[in-house]
């Protein structure tokens, strides 16, 4: 949004001949206009987006009282802040819960604040621009109508926080629009545009800044036609319609969340299936419902999750330097990162000596952009700033040389080799390798100061983590560009030390080998993966190995066994070297361990129900090792490791990390835990010596 729009929010009073009703008050600004209505800016102090929290809603109530007494003409709730409407609930103050009868009565306090809202007996609007998220969305709901600017969005997030709705908007959702809509944002967590939320009927009209003004006098003054709920959508909150359409939620939610794991989305669908038929008692349910959930370990921990996530982004604070990347290797990595940084707004050129290779990835980041950008034009624009670059022109403008050859020394040092004469001044050359040690890589470089580490993870579109990998020589000017460029490609990076593996591939792969040596010892692969689902993973070791590729799985792994010792991890079995020979890769060539179609593996069901052992025997070697990079200074930060595990791998973000997950089931109960199974099964289960010091 063009700041001046915000300058001219501020300064509306000025304009429009308007007098102060009541303040000053510390978040929002209450003025009337010349036509005798009130506009209602909310600018939370010290804050660069609006949030609510206990003061807000405390001062928005004292506000509501002025209001119901001075009755103005009508009432505009506006957000002074560039950045959007409402963000939500200041997420800070669920840190920590653990009576749920406290939270209870703080919910109903802010529920009578917004109840009292909506009873005002004068019209009231929510002017929306930007995000309208969680609780913004709630007050907004309270409101009788809403205008949203076209760039504005609309969601509930609160299901990624283990949490649903707890200022009534599980009531006033469903009860204004239809509540099968309602349900499928509100347990899914997406947003939605200004021009969806319209066809909902969640907001009345979508407009431009310069017709704000007028939408505002159409809504205060009975001119611009409030939604109103259809029959349809009316009969879907009977009792018979809800039980229906309850059941298939439920069985919706099973597939991605199991309600052992996650209990939110089955206590919204209950609260809904309970209570839709009566609004004044789903909102009355609402509270304790809201409460229940918050001090769950599920909800703590996605909140910690919450907070590990912006403590990543402030590593990449800072301005973005890097303008155009040169990717070399257009393969499934190298071709993805290259269609990220394009679709980010950055120009990048796309190097290979097979065309036919990056042919292959513009098609896929033509079909990424398809599903991933709405408008036309943005697309186009996003697929022409993706440049194919068969004789490598772009290295000589690159700010930033992105190298993803195959993992093999001495095919990336003749990349190397042909690059470093001709890199401009100033240019960064990163290597996406994902287990070669940067102390090996420089060796033939002239100026290995430039040289870093950008591991992506697999798929580049969908895993956050990016490894900044850092050597003893690196230049740290250098290091702080890189850090900032993975933060304007709306990416996370976790700074870490060379050494073989980094943290990430050093952690899973005693994960995926593993589960190597249960298939040897003849445990059905379905069993196994069952036990890493079971434990609460996206998805099992097996099928997780065939997702990274088998060939690449077993080169990682031998890389590590060179460094760390068959103590450390068992060698991998003749059988899959075999395979690996067979071109039998996994999804990548349509068969590994499973058969892929469409993108997805072709699975049965677990004959047998998974052992407590096998679960231990797969997640615990990946606490171990984060000990143990932690204890070596690989990574400084243990809430770091957590934070690069979830996103980098999908590690179970309901457990909070593997030392968070140790830290919870006792530091002295793992340790005991991993030599039982090194007594069994062999020195790989050999506790770490960071775990004297763990706490």
């Amino acid at each position: 949004m063009d700041s001046r729009i915000m300058d001219v929010l501020k300064d509306r009073v000025l304009e429009l001949g308007p007098e102060p009703i009541a303040g000053p008050y510390k978040h929002f600004k209450l003025t009337r206009d010349a036509e005798g209505i009130a506009w209602l800016l909310f600018d939370r102090a010290g804050a660069s987006a609006n949030t609510l929290s206990g003061d807000v809603i405390e001062e928005l109530g004292q506000i509501v009282g002025v209001l119901e007494t001075e009755r103005p003409a009508g009432l505009v709730i506006r957000s002074a802040k560039k950045s959007g409407f409402i963000a939500g609930a200041d997420v800070n103050e669920f840190r920590g819960a653990t009576d749920a009868g406290m939270v209870e009565t703080e919910m109903a306090k802010a529920h009578a604040v917004v109840d009292r809202l909506e009873a005002l007996k004068i019209p009231s609007v929510a002017v929306i621009h930007g995000f309208c998220l969680g609780g913004g969305l709630e007050i907004a709901l309270a409101c009788n109508s809403r205008i949203a600017i076209d760039n504005a969005r609309f969601g509930f997030p609160e299901v990624m926080l283990g949490l649903h709705p707890g200022l009534g908007g599980t009531a006033r959702f469903t009860h204004l629009v239809s509540p099968l809509e309602a349900m499928t944002l509100m347990l899914t967590g997406k947003t939605i545009d200004a021009r969806r939320a319209k066809s909902l009927g969640l907001v009345e009209a979508v407009t431009q800044e310069r017709h704000v003004r007028g939408a505002v006098k159409d809504a205060i003054f009975g001119r611009l036609r409030r939604h109103k709920q259809g029959l349809l959508a009316k009969a879907m909150n009977f009792g018979p319609v809800r039980g229906l359409l309850a059941n298939r939620m439920r069985g919706e939610a099973a597939k991605t969340a199991p309600k052992e794991h996650y209990p939110a989305p089955y206590a919204l669908v209950d609260l809904w299936e309970k209570h839709g038929g009566d609004r004044a008692a789903m909102l009355a349910a609402e509270k304790p419902s809201f409460a229940n959930l918050m001090v769950t370990p599920t909800a703590q921990n996605l909140i910690r999750v919450f907070f590990l996530r912006e403590q990543m982004k402030k590593l990449a604070d800072g301005r973005n330097t890097v303008k155009q990347v040169h990717v070399i290797g257009a393969g499934a990595m190298g071709g993805d990162i290259a269609a990220w940084c394009a679709n980010q707004g950055l120009r990048v050129t796309l190097a290979d000596m097979k065309p036919e290779a990056i042919a292959g990835a513009v098609k896929r980041a033509a079909d990424l952009f398809g599903k991933i950008i709405r408008k036309k034009t943005d697309l186009r624009d996003a697929l022409d700033r993706l440049i194919p670059d068969l004789n490598g022109d772009g290295v000589r403008s690159a700010d930033l040389i992105i190298e993803a050859v195959p993992e093999n020394l001495g095919l990336k040092q003749k990349v190397y080799a042909g690059l470093e004469p001709i890199m401009k001044p100033g240019a960064i050359l990163a290597t996406n390798t994902s287990s070669i040690p940067l102390q090996d890589l420089r060796t033939t470089l002239k100026t290995p100061q430039r040289l870093l580490g950008l591991h992506f993870f697999n798929p580049v579109s969908r895993l956050q983590l990016v490894e900044v990998v850092s050597h003893d020589g690196v230049d740290p000017q250098a290091l702080a560009t890189a850090l900032k460029f993975v933060g304007a490609i709306d990416r996370l990076p976790l700074p870490v030390k060379s050494s073989p593996g980094f943290l990430v591939n050093r952690a899973l792969t005693p994960y995926m080998l593993e589960a190597m040596v249960m298939l040897d010892e003849k445990v059905d692969k379905a069993v196994i993966d069952a036990a890493a689902e079971k434990f609460g993973m996206p998805m099992g070791p097996i099928e997780l190995a065939d997702q990274v590729g088998l060939d690449i799985c077993l080169a990682v792994g031998d890389m590590l066994r060179s460094k760390f010792g068959e103590a450390a991890l068992p060698p991998a079995p003749d059988w899959l070297r075999d395979k690996v020979k067979k071109g039998d890769l996994g999804r990548k060539t349509g068969k590994g361990f499973y058969e892929w179609k469409d993108g997805r593996a072709v699975k049965t069901s677990s004959p047998v129900q998974p052992t407590d052992e096998m679960i231990d025997r797969l997640v615990l070697p990946m606490s171990n090792v984060c000990v143990a990079c932690l204890r070596e200074g690989i990574v400084e930060n243990g809430d770091v490791v957590d934070g690069a595990m979830i996103f980098g791998t999908g590690y179970a973000p309901f457990r909070g990390g593997p030392l968070n997950y140790a830290r919870t089931r006792g530091g002295a109960h793992v340790v005991a835990a991993l030599k039982a199974l090194e007594a069994r099964f062999g020195d790989r289960f050999k506790p770490d010596a960071g775990w004297d010091t763990f706490a």
